[in-house]
């Protein structure tokens, strides 16, 4: 069964079009008017061997929070969808991963609650001409309506685009292995009999 999904968003301030497989091999298409972020997202896609389109447009000409918050409200709404009823799901990846200086550990648990935790640290409010608080608010809305857990444990760093590019290839690599079909699980991966 193809593990795939589309969602769309159309609001007064954005117009986001989404499509997702998580059986994938990394392959994007993004495209959000943000250059920082479009880079982001392709990075999320290539480490986590997501098949990832993304096409946004935004009130840029107010800030970038709309597109931003946006986004990450259809991903994770594409991903609860794509993953259906979670049977056989590995459920839950870690990874510590470094990027020169900086190393961010990212926890995920697909368990159908949402809970986003993080003492990430950027220290400069820009990263280009993006907004590096949106890190933070990206992935709170990814959690929020993916229905799962992701914890951000900043270790150490001092580059802000290392470290945003930390938490972006981290959290796609714990993706790639708690989204991972387990042969040896035969059914929910839960004693409730559930994952909602």
């Amino acid at each position: 069964m193809s593990r795939t999904s589309t969602v769309t968003r159309q609001t007064a301030e954005t117009n986001i079009e989404i499509e997702i497989e998580l059986d994938g091999s990394g392959e994007t298409e993004i495209a959000t008017g943000i250059g920082f972020f479009d880079h982001m997202l392709t990075l999320l896609g290539r480490h986590a061997l997501f098949n990832l389109k993304i096409k946004a447009a935004g009130d840029l000409e107010v800030d970038q929070h709309h597109t931003v918050e946006d986004v990450g409200i259809c991903l994770g709404q594409a991903l609860q969808q794509a993953l259906g009823d979670k049977k056989g799901i590995t459920r839950y990846g870690s990874i510590s991963l470094p990027m020169e200086e900086s190393l961010v550990t990212s926890a995920v648990d697909l368990g159908g609650r949402a809970y986003f935790v993080s003492n990430v640290k950027i220290s400069t409010e820009k990263i280009g001409d993006f907004d590096s608080q949106l890190v933070h608010e990206f992935w709170k809305s990814v959690t929020d309506n993916g229905l799962f857990n992701l914890h951000l444990d900043y270790r150490y760093g001092d580059n802000s685009h290392h470290i945003a590019e930390a938490i972006f290839k981290g959290v796609a690599r714990a993706l790639r292995i708690a989204v991972r079909i387990d042969r040896n699980e035969t059914g929910i991966p839960s004693t409730k009999g559930t994952l909602s």
